[in-house]
């Protein structure tokens, strides 16, 4: 047999896609050639599957006089990565005649080492799920993934550390034979991975809980508020104030994520190369420095990548020093504050990544961070106005509250802490929020989970306001010149205070506390 196909897949953006392995073997000098649209890592792997070959017991492709075709089929789709390793092995080896087993619905994934080990790679589990989508019965994938990939139910999954475990377990099925007559000391058949009947959904963790922070008390409520309705939220206020402890307790505060929504953010940080464990049980905290660049933030590259907008998705996403970080950076957010994704396009491609997070902001007043406080501010009119402009309007509008944290008096510093004002304390009463907001919604017959995602055309019949409180509103709303958008952000706030309180209705007090959290405090700088 001089010609043989076996198949494996790779990622594509956030998906995958199957890729057919073909095989040909024809005489003449010795070539070894990949094609269909192979980057340098694919190219290279010619030199690492001869190396695995040989070192596994059979002849090197560079040991015969042969010329080899490795064809990576659809040619059109661009090939990445290393985990085509382990296919291209084993169709050479079925190629020549080597070994026989029958490829039809098994699908073969890993990096090979030159020893012939198969390394993990990244993008297992949206690998898994095209693969099941296809009809495939088995995949064979790195012992170290084997966990991850069994997560998808339905497909069997065997763990492989070697190209000769491999090879043993794929004869041993075909062939009715004494294995130990041909590859000795190997075990014959790989048990496969049993999928994960319970899986232990939780909260983040966090190294600070909300009673480690004295005082702070509006600040506090604005994250009970803004993680009961998964608001967006930006902190102001000197240096030292407790901003970044605060932000850091928001991540203990949020429900935990259900398993559905488990599968897709670990798919996302899969492909990413950032999955830790087998998989993301709790919302992601995705912290990045002032300095990062634009396509780290949102995304991109030559052929576009997720970036920390993406990595947030179903999180948090904490940008401290707001105004510090790059002004395209901070226009990027635009779009995923609004519509929950992120489009990039590049001269080689586009993409649309999802973006469903929770913004928390922290910024100082001004430059030197002692405008308002007990400190003098030595910052000038001009740099004042400098520093205000980074933060543009639309971006500002997009931003449901704005919740100053202004220096604490030393004694309460030096006081006791408050016992009922710890995270698990305030998590309850959000989780009892947010059922409220899913039983509301799912009466209804709609998808949305929390408040923030009413749109337009929802929020009239959900945010209703008796008419003297409309009244009050709109005369509200006109004196302190809020945008349409920033009308309706309003409105989704006070309901959210509302099911925070238990309240069926909106009250006066929710729709006034609302409007307190809009940003009059930062024009006025």
């Amino acid at each position: 047999m001089s010609f043989a196909k076996v198949q494996s897949a790779q990622t594509t953006l956030l998906d995958a896609a199957i890729i057919d392995v073909e095989v040909d073997i024809s005489g003449g000098l010795h070539a070894f050639t990949v094609v269909g649209l192979p980057d340098k890592a694919v190219e290279e792997a010619r030199d690492r599957v001869s190396s695995a070959i040989k070192n596994s017991g059979f002849k090197s492709p560079k040991a015969r006089n042969q010329k080899v075709v490795i064809s990576l089929a659809p040619a059109d789709i661009k090939k990445e990565g290393s985990h085509f390793d382990l296919a291209i092995a084993l169709g050479y080896l079925l190629a020549t005649g080597d070994i026989r087993f029958k490829p039809e619905g098994k699908l073969f994934l890993g990096e090979l080492a030159l020893d012939g080990r198969v390394r993990p790679i990244t993008g297992t589990l949206p690998l898994i799920r095209a693969a099941k989508r296809a009809g495939f019965l088995e995949v064979y994938v790195p012992g170290e993934n084997a966990r991850e990939a069994a997560l998808i139910e339905g497909i069997t999954v065997y763990p492989v550390g070697s190209l000769t475990q491999t090879i043993a377990h794929l004869i041993s099925k075909t062939l009715e034979e004494d294995l130990d007559k041909h590859l000795p000391h190997i075990v014959k058949r790989l048990v496969p991975v049993q999928p994960k009947t319970e899986i232990e959904l939780g909260v983040r963790e966090s190294s600070v809980d909300l009673s480690d922070v004295k005082g702070q008390e509006s600040a506090k409520r604005g994250l009970m508020i803004a993680a009961a309705g998964a608001h967006n939220l930006a902190m102001y206020g000197p240096p030292g104030t407790g901003k970044t402890m605060l932000a850091r307790a928001f991540a203990a505060l949020l429900p935990p994520l259900s398993y559905d929504e488990a599968l897709e953010v670990t798919s996302i940080h899969s492909v990413a190369g950032t999955l830790k464990g087998d998989l993301v049980t709790a919302p992601p905290f995705r912290s990045p420095h002032h300095t990062a660049s634009h396509i780290a933030i949102a995304g991109g590259g030559s052929v576009p990548k997720p970036g920390e907008i993406t990595l947030a998705h179903r999180g948090v996403l904490f940008l401290d020093e707001f105004p510090e970080f790059e002004h395209r950076v901070i226009e990027a957010l635009r779009q995923p504050l609004e519509d929950r994704t992120i489009s990039i396009t590049r001269v080689k491609g586009s993409a649309s990544f999802p973006a469903q997070f929770v913004l928390i902001a922290a910024m100082n007043p001004c430059p030197c961070g002692n405008y308002g406080s007990r400190r003098e501010c030595i910052c000038t009119p001009q740099q004042l106005i400098k520093y205000r402009r980074k933060i543009s309007g639309p971006v500002m509008d997009r931003i449901d509250m704005w919740v100053e944290v202004s220096n604490v008096e030393y004694s309460v510093l030096s006081g006791e802490k408050r016992q009922g004002d710890t995270s698990e304390a305030a998590r309850k009463n959000i989780q009892a929020a947010r059922e409220k907001q899913k039983e509301r919604f799912k009466t209804a017959g709609l998808s949305y989970k929390t408040n923030s995602e009413l749109s337009a055309r929802d929020i009239d019949k959900h945010t209703k306001l008796p008419p003297k409180l409309r009244e009050l509103f709109d005369q509200s709303a006109t004196r302190l010149n809020l945008s349409g958008r920033a009308y309706h952000r309003v409105l989704k706030l006070s309901r959210t205070i509302a099911d925070l309180e238990n309240s069926e209705n909106i009250e006066q007090s929710h729709l006034m506390e609302a409007l307190s959290y809009r940003p009059k405090q930062i024009n006025s700088l």
